[in-house]
């Protein structure tokens, strides 16, 4: 229960739903919706604090890092390499942190947060073209065919997967066989139309300090 609470103070923290606890997060116990205001013991302010530039950076690169379930290090490790590369830093943040296994399985539905789906890929739940991968920070690339690894997952998980992935609505660079529960990486990770997943620019301004 304490564990619950402190994912829910994060959210209430960045004052948006991070999506850490699955279902909950849809529900009305949600805590945005049950206490939208910052957490601590003053309870909601009539006027909130002023934020300056550097506190926004900060707060949007804390909200993207504790969305994807990253440390410091690993995250400020992504926004690096992204930063070398010669294509549009913003789509190589995007391609990195997307492509994470444990994201891809998230994103497929198989799990209801990305904290599960990196337990689901830790304990060789899964195959990546009929080998066993268990490294939740696996880049999955365009082609990558991915199953369930069946000799490690009982016929009553397959089955909560199955009926999970049901309603789940999968973007558009991967390919989910919902028959099969076979996925298939298409191309590169891109955002729908209009769709927004963490303010990058905020976090690259303040990586570029």
């Amino acid at each position: 229960m304490a564990k619950l609470y402190e994912q829910c103070k994060l959210c209430r923290r960045e004052g948006e739903k991070l999506f850490l606890k699955g279902d909950r997060c849809f529900s009305t116990k949600c805590a945005i919706v049950k206490r939208n205001y910052k957490p601590g013991v003053h309870g909601p302010q009539v006027k909130p604090p002023k934020i300056t530039d550097y506190g926004k950076q900060l707060r949007a690169k804390q909200a993207a890092k504790r969305s994807y379930g990253l440390t410091e290090k690993q995250f400020s490790n992504y926004i690096a390499k992204a930063m070398k590369k010669k294509e549009n830093t913003a789509d190589m943040i995007l391609k990195f942190l997307e492509s994470r296994l444990d994201n891809v399985v998230y994103r497929l539905g198989f799990t209801v947060s990305r904290a599960s789906a990196r337990q689901f890929v830790s304990h060789g739940f899964l195959n990546i073209n009929g080998k066993k991968v268990d490294i939740p920070s696996y880049e999955a690339r365009p082609g990558d065919i991915i199953t369930i690894n069946k000799t490690k997952v009982n016929k009553k998980l397959v089955n909560e997967v199955r009926e999970r992935i049901k309603t789940k609505e999968t973007p558009l660079w991967i390919a989910l066989d919902k028959e099969k529960i076979e996925a298939k990486i298409i191309s590169a990770p891109e955002l729908h139309q209009g769709e927004k997943l963490f303010d990058v620019q905020n976090v690259i301004e303040f990586y570029s300090r």
